[in-house]
């Protein structure tokens, strides 16, 4: 699986709605209203990068009340759980 954190931007007046229709598109886990640079953060999991480009494009770009967004792709996935593993290794 592919992860992406797709920041958006939208207008205040439509922040809920906004969210609401971003959380119904397939492909995307969770959406977060924020407080600071951003009003929403979205993460996407699919299979491939093509969706990824589709679920943005056709998905969150066309969301009404969403002014734009800033993608970006994950490389790994870390947890307190995992470091805590991998330190523990030689124990």
């Amino acid at each position: 699986m592919i992860t992406a954190i797709v920041l958006a931007h939208a207008k205040p007046s439509r922040i809920v709605e906004a969210a609401q229709a971003v959380a119904d598109i397939d492909g995307v886990e969770s959406v977060y209203s924020c407080a600071g640079d951003v009003d929403l953060v979205a993460v996407v999991r699919v299979r491939d990068h093509a969706q990824i480009a589709e679920v943005v494009t056709e998905g969150i770009n066309r969301v009404k009340g969403i002014k734009r967004t800033t993608t970006h792709i994950a490389f790994n996935s870390y947890s307190s759980a995992d470091v805590e593993a991998a330190f523990s290794l030689g124990e």
